[in-house]
C-alpha cells in the first residue's frame, strides 16, 4: 500500500524524500554521534515510517516536521550542502555512464571506408588521398588529379538552411581563401577542447588563416585530403582549400552479447588492434596497437580459407554467396563488372586485384590456390570494401579476445545508415 500511496499522494512523496535524507545522514554520521543523538533522530524515522504506512497526511506533515527538528538539533549539517548534493549526483551519473559505456553500448566512430557502402568513414570531396602512390600508370595518377582539381573549382558551399540540413546529413565545409601572396609556410595541428575540434591554422606568406571548427579529416590529414602543395605560390584572393567533409558514421558498439554467445560469421565486429602484425610493412608491429578496427567476420577457429578467382570466399571448400547469412549485399554484386572502390564487390585475392589494377600486395591470400589454416581461438576479418581494406588478407588472423563487440546502432549522421540493421 506504501507503494500505491507514493504514486498517488505529493505528502507521501515528500515525506520520503525527507526520510531517505536524513537517513543518509544519520548513517555517515554515527560513527560520531552520541547514543543519545543517535536514538533521538532514530525514534523520529521510525516513527515517520509508521505515519506513512498509516496513511494519514495530517500525521505525516507532523511526524517530517518533528523529524526534521530533530535531526536538525543532533546532525551536524554539511558546508555547503547544495553544492555537495549536486557534485554527489554528477559524480553518480559520470560512473552509471561509464559502466554503461564499459560493459552494455560504446560509442565508436569509423574513420576509414574499408566497410564502405555498408558503414562510411570519412570522406571528403575533393579527396586527394585517391592519387594513390603505387599507381605505375602516371597519366592515370595525372587525370585522377585534374578531377579533383575540377571537383574543388566547382564545389558550391550552400548557406542558410540548406547548410543546416547538409550539417544533419553529416556534411561540413571548409574554406580558406588566401589573404596574402606566399606559399603554404605550415599547417597547424586541430586545437581540440574533449572530442571537439576548435580551429586549425595555416600560414601563408607569413600571415596566419585560421580554420574553425574544422572537420574531422579522419585517419587522413587536412593537407592529404585537400591536396595542398607546399611549393604552390598564391596570390591574395586564390582558394587555398575547398571542400566538403562527409562525417565517418558514428554507432553503438554492442558490448553484453558476446559475454553469453559467440561471435557468428557475417556479424559486423569491433576488434583491438593489439597484438596483430602486419608483414607488408617494416618493423614488428607497423600495425598501430592501441586502436579499433571494424570488420565483417569472415572465418572462425580451426577454419580452412580461400579467396576464389569469382570473389567468393571458400570455408573448408564451400562457397559462400548471397545466400549466406550477413553476406546478402557482399555477394550480390554482378560478376560481369568490374570490382569498384566504395561498392559491394564481393572480396578480391592478390591475382585479381592485380588483374584489374588494383592494390595486390596480400600476402595470406596472393591467390585462389593458397589455403589458409585459420588457428583455434582466432578470428579473420574483411572489409566490404574490397578494393580499399587492409584486413586478414594483409595481416591474417587475430586472436578472439580482441573482439570487443558488434555494431548495434548508428546514431549519426542521420542518413539513411541511421538506426539498426546495417549489416
Amino acid at each position: 500500500m506504501t507503494i500505491v500511496r507514493w504514486f498517488i499522494s505529493k505528502t507521501v512523496r515528500e515525506a520520503c524524500a525527507v526520510a531517505k535524507h536524513y537517513r543518509r545522514l544519520l548513517k555517515a554520521q554515527r560513527d560520531v554521534m552520541s547514543a543519545e543523538a543517535i536514538a533521538a533522530v532514530q525514534l523520529k524515522l521510525d516513527e515517520l515510517r509508521a505515519a506513512i504506512a498509516e496513511g494519514h497526511t495530517g500525521k505525516i506533515r507532523i511526524k517530517a516536521e518533528e523529524l526534521q527538528f530533530a535531526a536538525e538539533k543532533n546532525i551536524k549539517p554539511y558546508p555547503q550542502a547544495a553544492w555537495r548534493e549536486n557534485v554527489e549526483v554528477l559524480l553518480v551519473a559520470l560512473a552509471v555512464a561509464m559502466a554503461i559505456r564499459t560493459f552494455v553500448l560504446q560509442p565508436f566512430k569509423i574513420p576509414t571506408g574499408s566497410m564502405q557502402p555498408t558503414l562510411f568513414g570519412v570522406t571528403s570531396v575533393p579527396d586527394f588521398t585517391k592519387i594513390n602512390y603505387w599507381q605505375a600508370d602516371k597519366m592515370k595518377e595525372r587525370a585522377e588529379l585534374f578531377e579533383q582539381m575540377k571537383l574543388r573549382n566547382d564545389l558550391q558551399i550552400p548557406t542558410g538552411w540548406e547548410r543546416v540540413k547538409a550539417w544533419l546529413h553529416g556534411d561540413s565545409y571548409a574554406h580558406i581563401v588566401a589573404q596574402a601572396d606566399g606559399v603554404i609556410d605550415s599547417v597547424g595541428a586541430p586545437t581540440k577542447f574533449l572530442i571537439f575540434n576548435l580551429k586549425q591554422s595555416l600560414t601563408i606568406g607569413g600571415v596566419e588563416h585560421t580554420l574553425w571548427f574544422p572537420p574531422d579529416f579522419g585517419e587522413q590529414s587536412l593537407a592529404r585530403r585537400a591536396g595542398l602543395d607546399p611549393s604552390h605560390y598564391y596570390h591574395k584572393g586564390d582558394d587555398v582549400l575547398k571542400m566538403k567533409v562527409s562525417a565517418g558514421d558514428h554507432l553503438f558498439v554492442d558490448r553484453v552479447s558476446f559475454n553469453f554467445c559467440k561471435p557468428q560469421r557475417g556479424e559486423i565486429v569491433v576488434f583491438e588492434t593489439r597484438g596483430i602484425n602486419n608483414p607488408d610493412a617494416t618493423g614488428a608491429n607497423q600495425m598501430p596497437q592501441d586502436q579499433f578496427y571494424i570488420k565483417r567476420l569472415v572465418a572462425l577457429p580451426g577454419e580452412k580459407v580461400q579467396v576464389g578467382d569469382d570473389r567468393h570466399l571458400r570455408i573448408n571448400g564451400q562457397r559462400l554467396d548471397a545466400s549466406t547469412p550477413h553476406f546478402e549485399n557482399v555477394y550480390g554484386f554482378n560478376p560481369a563488372k568490374p570490382p569498384h572502390e566504395s561498392q559491394w564487390s564481393g572480396h578480391l585475392n592478390g591475382a585479381v586485384a592485380a588483374s584489374f589494377g588494383q592494390y595486390s600486395n596480400l600476402p595470406y591470400f596472393p591467390d585462389a590456390a593458397t589455403v589458409y589454416d585459420n588457428p583455434a581461438n582466432s578470428y579473420m576479418v574483411m572489409g566490404d570494401n574490397t578494393c580499399n581494406s587492409s584486413d586478414s588478407r594483409v595481416w591474417g588472423s587475430f586472436p578472439a579476445q580482441n573482439v570487443i563487440g558488434k555494431s548495434f546502432f548508428v546514431y549519426w549522421p542521420l542518413t539513411e545508415r541511421f538506426g539498426w540493421g546495417n549489416h
